[in-house]
C-alpha cells in the first residue's frame, strides 16, 4: 500500500460538521432510492458509506488521507450503549410470559451459532479468529450500532479493517435477512399444513383472544417534552459517569472490558432498582435520546470506514456470509419453529427471526407484516419480536460478544 502523500487530521467542530453532512446525505438517497427504504437501510449508513467511498477513491487514486476527531465518537457510542441498558427491564421481560422467554433463549442460541460459524470459518481460511466474531453476531444480529463499536474493540485486539468488515456484514445482513425471511415462513406455513388465519371470521377471533392475553402495548407512545428530555439525559450521564469509574478501578486492577460496558450494566441496574420502587423511568426519551446518539455515532464511525482494509479479506467475508445464512435457514426452521410450538404464530416468528437475526428489528417487522397481511394477523408474534428486540437482545449480545472475545 503506497504511504499517502498527504494527511489532514480535522478537529472536533470539523468533524462534527462532516458527520452532520453525512447524515443530510444519508437522508436525501433514502428519500431519492425507493430500494433502500424497502430494505430499511439506516440513513447515517448509506451516507456514511458513500462518504467512505469518497474517502477510498481520495486514499487509492490521489495518496489523500483524511482523520477525524474521537472524543465525541466515543460520547455518542456510550450514550447509545447506556440507552440499552435503561431498555433492559426484567420486569416488562417477565410480563411478556413464557413465549418471550422461550423467544430470547432462541435467540441467544443463535447468537453462539453465528459466532461459533464466524470463527469456524475463519479458521478454514486461516485468518484471525476475530474476523469470524466480525462475520458473526456482531453484525448479523448486532447490527450496524454494534458493529462499529466492536469494531474498534477487534482492530485493538489486532484485526485491521475491523470496522470495515463488521459494517460490510452488517449492510449484507440488512438486505439478506429481508430476502429470506417471507420465502421462509412462507415454506414453513405450506410444508406443515399450518392452519392460518386468512379467514376473516377466524382471523377476528383470534384476535380478540390475543388482545385479551397479550394485554396493553410494551409502551404508549408519549409527546417529548424539556423535562423528560432532560431526565433522559440526566439518567444517562448519571450511567456514563457510574460505569466509568467503575471501569477505571477495573482497568486499575488489571480487568480490562470495553468502556461501554461499565455504563451499559450501571444503566440496567438503575433501570431495575427504579422498577422495584415503581418509579419511573422515560423509556421514549431514553430511547430517543439513544437513537440520535446511535445516528451521530455510525456517521462518525463510517467516516474513519478504511475500505481498502478489505481487499484481502473479500473472499472469507463473502464465503462467511454466505455460511451464515444457510445456518440461519436452518437454525430457523429446525429449532426456533420447534420450541416455539409448531403453530401459525411460530411461522410467523420464524419469518420475524430472519430479519432479526441478520438484520434488526424493524426488518423482522416488516417481514412478519408482510406475511401476517396475506395469511392473518399474528398480534402475539409481533409482541414477542418486539419485547426481545427492543429490551434484551443487544444487552445480552454485547455480553456474549465480550466473553468471546476475552476467550479469543
Amino acid at each position: 500500500m503506497n504511504i499517502p502523500a498527504s494527511s489532514y487530521s480535522l478537529d472536533m467542530m470539523s468533524s462534527l460538521i462532516c458527520a452532520t453532512l453525512v447524515l443530510i446525505a444519508g437522508y436525501l438517497f433514502k428519500r431519492m432510492l425507493p430500494f433502500l427504504r424497502k430494505f430499511f437501510i439506516p440513513e447515517p449508513v448509506i451516507g456514511g458509506i458513500f462518504f467512505a467511498t469518497l474517502v477510498f477513491f481520495a486514499h487509492e487514486y490521489f495518496n489523500v488521507e483524511f482523520s477525524f476527531d474521537g472524543q465525541l465518537k466515543d460520547l455518542t457510542m456510550m450514550m447509545f450503549f447506556t440507552s440499552i441498558g435503561y431498555m433492559a427491564s426484567f420486569k416488562l421481560l417477565l410480563r411478556g410470559g413464557k413465549e418471550v422467554l422461550l423467544f430470547a433463549v432462541c435467540t441467544v442460541l443463535l447468537i453462539f451459532c453465528q459466532n461459533f460459524t464466524g470463527v469456524g470459518m475463519a479458521w478454514l481460511f486461516h485468518e484471525n479468529p476475530l474476523l469470524g466474531l466480525a462475520t458473526g453476531s456482531i453484525s448479523l444480529i448486532g447490527g450496524h450500532g454494534t458493529s462499529a463499536a466492536f469494531g474498534v474493540e477487534l482492530e485493538k485486539a489486532g484485526l485491521a479493517g475491523a470496522v470495515s468488515a463488521a459494517v460490510t456484514c452488517a449492510t449484507f445482513g440488512l438486505i439478506s435477512g429481508s430476502l429470506i425471511g417471507g420465502p421462509l415462513g412462507k415454506f414453513i406455513i405450506k410444508r406443515h399444513g399450518i392452519r392460518t388465519y386468512a379467514d376473516k371470521a377466524d382471523c377476528q377471533n383470534e384476535k380478540d383472544d390475543d388482545s385479551a392475553s397479550v394485554g396493553a402495548p410494551v409502551e404508549e407512545i408519549k409527546l417529548l417534552h424539556e423535562d423528560s428530555l432532560g431526565v433522559a439525559l440526566i439518567c444517562i450521564f448519571t450511567a456514563i459517569a457510574c460505569g466509568s469509574l467503575i471501569m477505571r478501578e477495573l482497568s486499575a486492577l488489571g480487568i480490562v472490558l470495553p468502556a461501554y460496558l461499565g455504563p451499559m450494566v450501571v444503566a440496567c441496574f438503575i433501570r431495575n432498582i427504579a422498577d422495584l420502587f415503581r418509579r419511573p423511568v422515560p423509556d421514549h426519551a431514553v430511547r430517543v435520546c439513544g437513537g440520535l446518539a446511535l445516528q451521530y455515532f455510525l456517521a462518525f464511525a463510517l467516516m474513519n470506514l478504511h475500505l481498502w482494509d478489505l481487499k484481502s479479506l473479500a473472499l472469507p467475508i463473502v464465503a462467511t456470509l454466505f455460511v451464515q445464512c444457510i445456518v440461519l435457514v436452518l437454525f430457523v426452521y429446525f429449532v426456533t419453529f420447534r420450541i416455539m410450538g409448531k403453530s401459525y404464530e411460530s411461522a410467523v416468528l420464524c419469518c420475524g427471526q430472519c430479519g432479526f437475526g441478520m438484520g434488526a428489528t424493524p426488518n423482522a417487522l416488516a417481514n412478519m407484516a408482510t406475511l401476517s397481511s396475506y395469511y392473518g394477523e399474528a398480534s402475539r408474534a409481533f409482541f414477542v419480536v418486539s419485547i426481545v428486540g427492543s429490551l434484551i437482545i443487544d444487552f445480552v449480545n454485547a455480553i456474549i460478544i465480550t466473553g468471546f472475545l476475552h476467550v479469543l
